[in-house]
């Protein structure tokens, strides 16, 4: 079995050879590189993540695949919610927000039917899967 680690070191690899496009289950897909400061251990994490372009701003997903819990990456960016990002060969900072309520079912609507996994992640957990908003910081 390949350790979650393992397989996400393998996905950023890819994604930095190549410009930010990679292959397997991401292929096509709009994927970013998230940064966090980890909330207990202040060491910087990077995640590969998919997002939703909307104008200026990316929304992304914390989703863990409907696991019953919100992935580290979320809890690190409510903690520190400046974050770096790596889109295609451009990085840059984001501030995070996390979405409630109408425009969060919104934005998790339109993720879910472009990528009907979405859709069932949140059949899988009892917890609301949170949408965060990352906006550039000027």
């Amino acid at each position: 079995m390949v350790e979650p680690s393992d397989w996400n070191r393998a996905i950023i690899e890819e994604f930095r050879a190549n410009g930010g496009k990679v292959g397997g289950s991401f292929a096509g897909a709009p994927l970013l590189l998230l940064t966090t400061t980890g909330a207990k251990t202040g060491r910087r994490l990077t995640t590969p993540v998919m997002y939703l372009p909307e104008g200026e701003r990316m929304y992304v997903f914390a989703s863990k695949a409907g696991a019953p819990t919100n992935p580290a990456w979320y809890h690190n960016l409510v903690a520190h919610p400046t974050v770096t990002v790596e889109v295609g060969t451009e990085t840059f900072e984001v501030r995070a927000t996390v979405i409630t309520g109408e425009e969060r079912d919104r934005i998790y609507g339109q993720q879910a039917q472009r990528y009907p996994g979405f859709a069932e992640y949140q059949t899988k957990t009892t917890r609301r899967i949170p949408v965060v908003a990352l906006d550039r910081v000027h």
